[in-house]
């Protein structure tokens, strides 16, 4: 406990230091100069007669979408306007963490992420080949035909952790496809930008579960049946938020829920034998609801470059219904920023959708500084407590409460061949390790073309 409140103690105090010199740094606002800005000087105060109040511009962030003519280093710059509902994006990076995840210190990522938006309809699609997430909607007026299909079908076999250690008996090969449809409806809501509304849907949800044992599979661990699902999701989202040159979420509030219902036609008790098995009264049927709320603004005196973010997830499983298969996901990855993507709970520093929990409640709170129109640092704390998955020694699976917190430093910039480029590191307290601290260092490359 004594080394996790020291090391608690520098990082928070490095976090301080850092942004108290960001806040007035003067050596970024020289030689940048945005034409959309108000250039109106402000008169000398005549009481101080501080002459020094002259000339000051209020300075403008640059906005989604918005056509961008600055100066920056002494040269003229030109930013034309982008239409945001027609993307097509590529995303590749990596996670590198230490020490060590189970076996694992390195995880790469790669999507690729498709918008369109037309007068009667809309879709989006996240694509990386085994893990899909696919959306199609028909407008009629303000009325919605949903269409979705999702798939985690991952085809090596997932091992759980334990006190950092695999566990190779754990070993599985399994997944699920899912296709969902259904009525919604949709409004437009202020700033009236592209991602801007108000959604509500409810789902009706067909689909099929697998799993397979591989040559690790402990022979006491019995596995579920593969099985078709059946059932319903009541869907809502609220995106009032206007986002800046970077898509990162520069004022206003989000928010949303999922509430899921999830019957499994062909199911038995499953486990470990003789007495760790999960009944097939208790998770055959589960509810499951899932939401967040975020919030983006300024900083009360001082300019429009300092923004704080804040968000709040939280999941709920009755605890007898939550199993190794239905819980809840949360890990690493980009920090979620799109309308669509805010729904994501991440821990930062940990490998991706790894640590899987049947309740857990989750914050965040990020100081971004504007260094430059096309460049910004992240300050960001996440808390986070969680009945968190788990694995004995003797293969079985239970959910234990857990707190932790992480210290994320991060630089996200526009890049070379209208591309962006986000570097973060994180400390952990040892939520991800079972009570041992380490690191995770992300770098995520994305290619708009």
């Amino acid at each position: 406990m004594g080394g996790w409140i020291v090391g608690r103690g520098y990082a928070c105090i490095s976090l301080l230091i850092l942004a108290g010199f960001l806040i007035y740094p003067d050596w970024l606002n020289r030689g940048v100069a945005t034409a959309g800005q108000n250039l109106v000087a402000s008169a000398p105060d005549e009481k101080s007669g501080d002459a020094d109040s002259a000339g000051v511009a209020e300075h403008l962030t640059a906005l989604a979408g918005e056509p961008l003519h600055t100066v920056f280093l002494g040269e003229a710059i030109d930013v034309p306007a982008r239409d945001r509902g027609q993307v097509s994006a590529l995303m590749l990076g990596g996670l590198y963490y230490t020490p060590k995840q189970g076996d694992s210190s390195f995880t790469p990522m790669g999507a690729l992420y498709l918008r369109r938006t037309w007068a009667e309809s809309r879709t989006r699609n996240v694509i990386s080949i085994f893990v899909n997430d696919l959306e199609y909607d028909r407008s009629f007026g303000n009325l919605e035909l949903v269409t979705r299909f999702e798939n985690n079908t991952i085809p090596f076999g997932q091992r759980e952790v334990v006190n950092n250690q695999e566990i190779k008996t754990s070993d599985t090969i399994w997944g699920t496809l899912i296709a969902s449809l259904g009525p919604g409806l949709r409004y437009k809501v202020a700033p009236f930008q592209v991602d801007n509304d108000l959604r509500l849907q409810l789902l009706g949800k067909v689909g099929y579960f697998y799993a397979k044992r591989t040559s690790d599979t402990g022979p006491n661990l019995v596995l579920p049946p593969e099985t078709m699902l059946y059932g319903v999701k009541l869907r809502g989202r609220y995106d009032g938020m206007r986002r800046n040159l970077l898509e990162l979420p520069h004022t206003g509030l989000a928010a949303g829920f999922d509430l899921d219902f999830m019957h499994r036609d062909k199911w038995a008790n499953f486990g470990t034998v003789p007495d760790a098995l999960f009944t097939r009264s208790d998770t055959r049927n589960y509810l499951q609801l899932n939401g967040y709320l975020a919030a983006a603004g300024g900083i009360p005196g001082l300019s429009d470059q300092n923004r704080i973010f804040v968000s709040l997830h939280g999941g709920i499983t009755p605890r007898k219904s939550a199993d190794r298969f239905n819980a809840i996901s949360i890990g690493g990855g980009p920090l979620p920023v799109e309308s669509d993507d805010l729904c994501r709970p991440i821990y930062p520093g940990t490998m991706f959708n790894t640590v899987f929990v049947s309740n857990y409640a989750l914050a965040n709170l990020e100081y971004r500084r504007e260094l430059t129109f096309f460049m910004y640092l992240h300050l960001r704390e996440t808390l986070i407590w969680a009945d968190r998955a788990a694995v004995t020694a003797a293969n079985q699976f239970l959910f234990k409460s857990s707190t932790g917190a992480a210290t994320t430093v991060g630089l996200g910039s526009g890049f070379f061949w209208n591309s962006e480029v986000y570097l973060g590191y994180s400390w952990d307290s040892g939520f991800v390790r079972n009570g041992k601290q380490g690191s995770g260092l992300i770098l995520a490359w994305y290619k708009s073309f």
